[in-house]
């Protein structure tokens, strides 16, 4: 009896509510945990690695006859892998949930800002910019591996700049890739670069003066239509063999028009 008068409980005597029996022999696909902010490690092309902030979806099978699955599970496991995410560790993470929740599949989401430097065209003023980017890998019975990632960029249009006296419209773009890779490592880098070099012109996060001069007109000598613009990276993706398959998405947030253009290209290699 404690001093409250109330009756200690035994841990090792509590009931298992998850592990009793359901009868209503529907078996679930997914089941877990989502919006899981946890600090984590990757790696980076440089050799080096980079500490970020992931939003995890971690989530397994669950068999009809269970009631539920073991939540705090999927906490343990990735607290157990927090110090390094990466292409290379992910299938561990994913055989450990497996192994601690008794599932025949696993699946892992997380989503980050990368950050990489970036110095300006013409000044070579460096400042840090973001890219959203992601991990999607199934384990089990089923295996797969996606990289996401989104880049900002600059888009010229083509028809503005041909029937226009002077000047043509640009817009900030958004590429949006999901690319399965084979191989040696595909870095985040890589992927990133491959779509800023197919752009009018790629964002930075610091332009002086020369540097917006050069930029600006970069982008006037390479218009790009939303099309051309899905079509190049489309190319770029298919010169690289670290690439077996990919999605990709541009969207253009018009400058000129009250709506966005947009463009999407699915290829297995």
């Amino acid at each position: 009896m404690s001093k409250n008068g109330s009756t200690a409980t035994i841990p090792g005597k509590l009931v298992d509510v998850q592990s009793s029996r359901d009868e209503r022999k529907i078996p679930i696909d997914r089941v877990g945990v989502r919006e899981v902010l946890y600090p984590i490690t990757l790696k980076v092309r440089s050799n080096g690695v980079q500490q970020t902030v992931g939003n995890f979806a971690l989530t397994v099978d669950l068999p009809q006859e269970f009631k539920g699955t073991h939540m705090s599970r999927f906490l343990e496991v990735l607290g157990e892998h927090n110090h390094d995410i990466s292409p290379e560790t992910i299938p561990s993470i994913l055989a450990r949930l497996r192994e601690r929740l008794k599932a025949k599949s696993s699946h892992l989401d997380v989503t980050f800002t990368y950050f990489r430097e970036k110095a300006a065209p013409v000044t070579g003023k460096v400042a840090m910019m973001g890219y959203e980017c992601g991990f999607s890998a199934t384990g089990g019975e089923e295996e797969d591996f996606v990289i996401r990632v989104t880049v900002p960029v600059t888009t010229l249009c083509p028809c503005s700049k041909e029937i226009s006296a002077y000047g043509a419209h640009n817009q900030r773009g958004y590429v949006k890739v999901a690319v399965r890779p084979r191989g040696e490592t595909l870095w985040l880098e890589c992927v990133i670069d491959l779509i800023e070099e197919a752009a009018s012109a790629p964002l930075y996060p610091l332009l002086k003066r020369p540097d917006e001069k050069f930029v600006t007109e970069q982008a006037y000598d390479n218009p790009r239509f939303v099309e051309d613009m899905v079509r190049e990276v489309s190319l770029a993706f298919d010169h690289e063999d670290r690439i077996a398959s990919y999605e990709i998405e541009v969207e253009n947030l018009e400058s000129i028009h009250a709506h966005n253009a947009y463009a999407c290209v699915k290829r297995e290699k």
